[in-house]
């Protein structure tokens, strides 16, 4: 590619080489149709709420050893249903069925997994409207519905 073009008549020409030159840097055509959004459960929001239908234990992958909690939630958006951790070493134990949680992205790799967890790309953040570290950290108490 040469220099832009100067000049009081070239913007036809500048909108060409925009065209052109757009996605040819570190960006991909496929990621700025949205066309992603269509397979993402929550739709490309950063949260999403949902109910818990029910609790899971997951074995991590390889090296690592163990259960790690996580539970089954039902989106209330669309009514997809999707696997998310329980962060916090008693984390489960404030969480029941039919309670309503929001969940958010684990932070991975970009919609992907994270670490040992094959297949969950989700994290529970808030249970019932109030957070879940606090009530771990015991400055709240779970509101009964």
């Amino acid at each position: 590619m040469g220099n832009k073009t100067r000049g009081l008549f070239n913007g036809r020409m500048l909108l060409k080489r925009r065209e052109r030159v757009r996605f040819s840097k570190n960006k991909s055509k496929s990621y700025f149709s949205g066309h992603w959004k269509k397979f993402d459960p929550l739709g490309g929001a950063p949260q999403a709420k949902g109910i818990v239908l029910e609790k899971v234990e997951i074995t991590p992958k390889k090296p690592s050893s163990g259960k790690r909690k996580s539970c089954k939630v039902q989106l209330t958006k669309n009514g997809k249903v999707i696997t998310a951790y329980i962060p916090f070493s008693k984390g489960i134990s404030f969480i029941d069925e039919h309670n309503d949680v929001m969940i958010e992205r684990i932070g991975g790799a970009q919609k992907g997994a994270r670490g040992d967890l094959p297949g969950v790309k989700f994290k529970i953040t808030m249970v019932n409207g109030i957070s879940l570290k606090e009530l771990v950290k015991g400055r709240k108490q779970k509101p009964m519905r």
